[in-house]
C-alpha cells in the first residue's frame, strides 16, 4: 500500500489512557509528511531530468549516426572523384603519349624525305657538274681544234688589211 503525505498528515490514531501527546504525534506526522512530500517532489524532478537526458541522448545519437552516415558519404564520394581523376589522368596520359608518338613519327618520315631529297640534290649536283665539266671539255677540245686548223690572229700590227671571211 501507498502511503501519500496526505495520508500521514490526516491520519488519526484511537485514544488510550495514558496515551501518547497527541500534539506531538501530529506534529511529527507533519514533519513526515512534509519531508516525504519533499521526497517524492525530488523523485518527479529526477525522473524529469532523466527523461530529458534520455531524449538528449537520442537526439546525440541520431545527430552521430547522421555524421556518420554523412562521414562515410563524403569517404564514397571522395573515393568515386578519385577514381574518376585517376581514370581521366590515364586517358589524358595515353592520349598524350599516342600524340608524342605520331608527333615523332611524323618527324621521323620528315628527317628521312629531307635525307632523300638531300640524297636527290646530291646526286642532281653530281650529275650537274659531270655535265659541265664535259660540256667545258667539249668546248676546250673545240677550240683547241680550232686553233689547230686556224692560224692565230697578227694582232701587234696597225693595218687594218683583217679579212674576217672563212
Amino acid at each position: 500500500m501507498k502511503i501519500a503525505p496526505i495520508d500521514i498528515a490526516h491520519k488519526s490514531f484511537t485514544k488510550k489512557i495514558m496515551g501518547v501527546d497527541s500534539e506531538e504525534v501530529a506534529e511529527f506526522l507533519r514533519s513526515v509528511a512534509d519531508e516525504l512530500e519533499a521526497v517524492i517532489k525530488e523523485r518527479n524532478q529526477l525522473k524529469e531530468t532523466v527523461r530529458e537526458r534520455e531524449l538528449s541522448i537520442l537526439e546525440y545519437r541520431e545527430r552521430d549516426k547522421m555524421l556518420k552516415d554523412t562521414i562515410i558519404t563524403a569517404q564514397k564520394m571522395t573515393e568515386k572523384i578519385k577514381e574518376e581523376a585517376e581514370r581521366e589522368a590515364r586517358i589524358i596520359v595515353s592520349d598524350a603519349e599516342q600524340r608524342a608518338e605520331g608527333i615523332v613519327r611524323d618527324s621521323r618520315d620528315g628527317l628521312k624525305r629531307v635525307y632523300r631529297e638531300i640524297s636527290e640534290l646530291q646526286r642532281i649536283r653530281a650529275q650537274f657538274e659531270t655535265n659541265l665539266k664535259a660540256v667545258v671539255e667539249s668546248h676546250l677540245s673545240l677550240m683547241e681544234q680550232q686553233q689547230r686548223f686556224s692560224p692565230a690572229p697578227n694582232l701587234g700590227t696597225a693595218t687594218s688589211n683583217v679579212d674576217f671571211t672563212p
